[in-house]
């Protein structure tokens, strides 16, 4: 079986997935890049990970559930990782950083006093 012989709703429902995913994740790589502290970066990557590639996941998840006639296995475990692990990973990293007491810019509120 083709990915043509895929219905046009599903394909677009794939296609709109991995677009919005991988804008999602464009947008998250910027906010990386462009924010001033860690604190402010650590929440772009976080939400990209979780929203661009969970997007990403689940169009892939769509596509070979339907290419094999059930249930893609492998998609949904790493989709429902992601989204247990990601939140508390950058919780943690954020804990970390105000034990070490990373400075941040002026106006972020709630910094560990110096």
């Amino acid at each position: 079986m083709t990915s043509i012989d895929m219905p046009w709703p599903l394909q677009l429902v794939v296609a709109a997935f991995l677009l919005f995913g991988a804008l999602v994740a464009l947008i998250g790589s910027w906010g990386l890049a462009k924010l001033p502290d860690f604190y402010t970066r650590l929440h772009g990557p976080t939400k990209a990970s979780t929203l661009g590639v969970g997007c990403t996941l689940i169009g892939s998840l769509l596509y070979f559930s339907h290419q094999q006639d059930g249930v893609s296995v492998q998609e949904a475990l790493v989709t429902i990782f992601l989204f247990a692990t990601a939140p508390v990973s950058a919780h943690m990293m954020g804990k970390a950083a105000l034990r070490r007491r990373l400075p941040g810019v002026s106006g972020t509120r709630n910094l560990p006093d110096r």
